[in-house]
Order: structure tokens, then sequence, then C-alpha cells
């Protein structure tokens, strides 16, 4: 792994004072008074080839010039009926922080089914998240814990997942990619959670493609992970999901009609991050537009090229999906035949 050295800081930070104004905006949003700390972020992603982070952050920042990201967080996805539907389907929450002072961000990646409206809102909403974190949720962490905090954790519920739902795989590359191109180095540590097989199959094949850093960030736990969590986060912050073994069956979107309420359940429209979320959206957007245009206008984003590796990940899942439903199709036939017998 490539240490960040001084030299190369400065050597960034000379290129980024020739750039333009609009350029010099919009980058204070994105570093949020830590210049230095986004320049880093921008270099690991580049592996310390300082000219090649210098275009990638040049990129990331004509894409939010472009997109208008730094509005994103006043433009509220309407009207609540549908929001709702969106926060059913693409389900994410925060649950608290860890002992370092991270916050923790689930995610309930089997149950998330993406079918509740178009591509371009579900992208609306993951910037938004992404954009909420990096301007509130992890300055308040800053505050909270009296230290610097620039990345989160994330724990991703895997139950429920199915070689159908890699359907979805269009979505989830331009994600990533949104992801890998403007917001890199976020994420401190990915934790895997009640991973069914279909997710060992693919992650032996997708593991080798990853880059080391990437890699190292990636940690499968058994079960639900509460064991190995308790480590690193106290039980008021484990994820819903989490939270004994076995409750992976009742996990993610089902859990708020069974034995989680809507405080326990992080993916919830009713826990505190998401009412603080939409309340903060909404109130940014009455600062702006009367609520009449608010309610009925769209935010699409451009979609960037794929991120290479991104792709390559992809295209290696697609066939190797084939391949374990082609398998299940075989063994549902014989179950059949053994029945008919």
């Amino acid at each position: 792994m490539v240490i960040i050295s001084q030299d190369m800081i400065k050597q960034f930070e000379t290129l980024m004072d020739s750039i333009d104004e609009p350029l010099k905006n919009t980058f204070e949003n994105l570093h949020q008074g830590y210049p230095t700390e986004a320049l880093v972020r921008f270099l690991k992603a580049r592996d310390g080839n300082v000219p090649k982070a210098h275009k990638m952050l040049v990129d990331s920042l004509d894409w939010r010039i472009q997109n208008e990201i730094d509005n994103i967080l006043s433009k509220p996805i309407a009207p609540v009926d549908f929001y709702s539907g969106i926060r059913d389907s693409l389900l994410i929450g925060t649950s608290g922080y860890t002992k370092e002072g991270r916050p923790v961000i689930a995610v309930g990646v089997g149950r998330s089914t993406y079918d509740k409206a178009s591509i371009h809102y579900y992208v609306q909403s993951h910037i938004q998240i992404n954009e909420y974190r990096d301007r509130i949720i992890l300055p308040a962490a800053t505050k909270k814990f009296e230290r610097h905090i620039s990345t989160c954790v994330k724990v991703l519920d895997m139950t429920g997942l199915k070689i159908s739902q890699l359907g979805q795989l269009k979505l989830l590359t331009v994600i990533s990619s949104i992801d890998d191109l403007n917001y890199p180095e976020k994420t401190d540590t990915y934790y895997i959670v009640n991973a069914p097989y279909i997710f060992s199959a693919c992650w032996k094949v997708v593991r080798p493609l990853l880059q080391e850093r990437t890699r190292k960030k990636v940690q499968v736990l058994s079960g639900c992970g509460k064991d190995e969590l308790l480590k690193i986060m106290d039980y008021d912050s484990l994820p819903h999901f989490c939270r004994r073994e076995g409750s992976g069956s009742g996990s993610s979107k089902h859990s708020r009609s069974s034995t989680s309420t809507g405080n326990d359940n992080c993916f919830s429209l009713d826990h505190g991050f998401h009412q603080e979320l939409y309340n903060y959206i909404n109130q940014q957007a009455e600062t702006i537009e009367s609520r009449a245009i608010i309610s009925y206008k769209s935010f699409h984003v451009a979609f960037p090229e794929p991120d290479p590796d991104d792709q390559k990940i992809a295209q290696t899942i697609e066939p190797e999906c084939q391949k374990l439903s082609n398998q299940n199709g075989v063994a549902d036939r014989v179950n059949e035949d053994k029945e008919k017998k």
C-alpha cells in the first residue's frame, strides 16, 4: 500500500491552486474544512500518483457542478408516500458509532429490491445520503468525539440475497462508480453479515479482482456478526439485524412489522436518522423554492462512465450468477423427480 508523503500533498496543493473559482467553491463543500484530508483521499484512490489524483478530483468537481450536487440536499423526493417506497426498497440507515467515533451505516443488501421507482431516484437518494453523511453526520461525530472523524464503517446485511436480485447490477454498478469516483476512501471497513451461499460463491470470484486496499477493508463475519462487532462498538450501536444470532431471518425491511420497533429498525422511515434527513432536506428546500414547485420537480444526476474495476467485477459476476442459476435449476428438477417417485 502506498504511503502518502508530504511531497505528494504539496505537489497536489500546487496543482489545485490553479483551478477555476467555481471548482474551488464546490471543493469547499467537498472537503468541509479539511482540504488536506480530501487531497489525501484522492491520492490514496490513485495509489499516490499526483497527476492521476488531480485529474480524478477535478473530474469529480466538474461532476458536482454539472449535476448541482451542492444543492442536492434541497431537492426532496416527493410526495412522502413515494419517498417511503424508496426507503422500503433501498434499505440503509445509521445505528450509532464505533468506539473510535466512526458512524455505523447499515445496508440491507439482501432485501433491497430497487423496484419502487426509476434508477434516477435511487441514485438521487444515494447521493443525498452521501452528502448528508459528509456535511452533517461526520461533522457531528467530530464534535461529539472531539477529534476529526472523516470515515464511517458499513455493516452489510446479506439476508435474503438471491440470484435474481443480481439482475440489478446496472444500478449497483452506477452507485459503486459514483462512490469510487467522487467519494473515495470514505468507508474505513465493510462488515458482511448473514451471508448466504450465493454471496460466498460470488465473493470467491470477486475478491481476487479487488485492489489490495479494498480487500483489506472487507471482513466477512460469521452469522449476524454480533460477537465481532461488539469488539468495535457498544451493543446500542449494533444494527438491528445484528443483535442476536438468528436475527437474519427477520431482519431488514420485514423487521418493521415483526420484532423491531421503528426506533430499533434503522431502515424504517420512522427511525431518527431518516426523520432528521427527511426534515433537513425539506427545510433546505423551503428556503429556496415554494412547496408547489418542489412537489413535482424531478432531479436527475448524470451517470458517470463506469469505473473500470467496477465494470470488470460486474462482468465477472454475471456469468458466475448464470452458472449458479443453472445449478439451482438442475437441483430443482432433481428434487421434482424425487417427489414424483
